[in-house]
Parts: C-alpha cells; sequence; structure tokens
C-alpha cells in the first residue's frame, strides 16, 4: 500500500477549491512561507487551498497523479462546486498532464512558469516545424509530456490563468504553452524562475476574478 500523500490546507468554508501542486524539491509549507494562503484569506475567502506533498521518486515511478487523482479530485468533486487544479514548475507540468489525460477532473488550471517537458520532447515538436505541424507517434503518446502537447494542438476551453517571469530560464517554452490559451489567459512578470515572480502571478490570479465570493 503506497503512503496517503500529505497536504497542508487552507479551509476557508469556500465554494471552490484550488489544488496547488508544487515544482521539483519543493514542499507545501513553501507556499504558506511564500504567502500564497495569507494572501488567499485576504483576497478570495471563498477559495479554499490544498497544498501536495510530492516527490520525485513519486513522481517519476508515475505514482504521483493517480494518487493526486484517487485521493485529492476525486473527493473534492462532490464536496465542492469547482476544483482548479495548478502548481509551479514541474507542478505546473502535471497539472498539464492531468488535464490532458483526465480533463473532466478539473474545472480549471493555475499554471506559474510551468515547465515545458524536456529538450527532448520539445525539440521533437520543433523539427516537426511546431505544435500545428507535428503529429504525435503511437510511440510518443505513451510518454506523458507529449501527450500534454498532443492535447494542446486543440486550444483547451478550461478556464486557465497561466503565467511565467520575462527573464525565467524556460520562458521560450512557457510561451508556447502559453499560447495554446486565449490571450486573456496569459500573463508575465518581472523576474525569473524564482519565488518573487510567482508571487506577483498569484496575486495576478488572485485579482483575476475567477472565484466570486
Amino acid at each position: 500500500m503506497t503512503d496517503t500523500l500529505r497536504t497542508l490546507k487552507l479551509e476557508q468554508g469556500g465554494s471552490d477549491l484550488l489544488v496547488l501542486l508544487p515544482g521539483a524539491y519543493m514542499r507545501p509549507e513553501d507556499f504558506v512561507a511564500a504567502g500564497f494562503f495569507s494572501r488567499a484569506e485576504t483576497r478570495q475567502p471563498g477559495l479554499d487551498l490544498c497544498a501536495v506533498d510530492l516527490d520525485l521518486e513519486r513522481i517519476s515511478g508515475g505514482e504521483a497523479l493517480p494518487a493526486v487523482h484517487r485521493e485529492i479530485l476525486r473527493p473534492a468533486r462532490r464536496d465542492y462546486r469547482r476544483v482548479w487544479l495548478g502548481g509551479i514548475s514541474l507542478g505546473g507540468l502535471l497539472a498539464l498532464c492531468q488535464a490532458a489525460d483526465h480533463p473532466d477532473s478539473i474545472d480549471g488550471l493555475c499554471l506559474l512558469a510551468p515547465y515545458p517537458g524536456s529538450r527532448l520532447t520539445t525539440n521533437a515538436i520543433q523539427a516537426a516545424g511546431g505544435i500545428d505541424a507535428w503529429q504525435a507517434t503511437p510511440e510518443q503518446l505513451t510518454d506523458p509530456e507529449f501527450r500534454v502537447w498532443h492535447w494542446l494542438k486543440t486550444p483547451p476551453s478550461l478556464p486557465a490563468f497561466i503565467g511565467h517571469g520575462r527573464d525565467d530560464r524556460f520562458a521560450a517554452g512557457m510561451q508556447q504553452l502559453a499560447e495554446r490559451f486565449p490571450p486573456a489567459c496569459r500573463h508575465t512578470a518581472p523576474g525569473g524562475h524564482d519565488w518573487p515572480a510567482w508571487q506577483h502571478l498569484w496575486e495576478d490570479f488572485l485579482a483575476a476574478g475567477h472565484f466570486p465570493a
């Protein structure tokens, strides 16, 4: 039996829930230390948060998202009006993986500096002439990163917020991800692949009006 996922929650009695997936080597406590919970309390009192602890071994072994789906998303669908999924960096890519494989499991996406995938993935798509020209092979569709880009070939209809720091080292790939969403979903902030940029984007997300009281 696998261990139950460890989470930190902000429970305000809200009708909406945002599940936050961490970046590599990140813990749920990092969201709290960066002020994500306290700012949500101030700006969005109708929004509950659930930050998840996912270690890299569980992610690389393919166990992370099935556990998130089983232990968090599925029960939350019964208890909340809407369930959004979000994450930072690798967590943003994982959120996209969940949306690609199980689009009916969530109602929206909050992607802060989502990692666009390995060079093996992005170079293959670029070599094919870009996402619109690229046709996934059966072998590629066994890989979750390629499945994300395949899902993005048709612009998603899910409500979304996607943003990154303008000096982020992965900015080019993140911009390509963002361009698959409507212009109103796309945001940038000063900074790089770091907490100051993500905090700025978090403020923008809370101000975007996705969760009216």
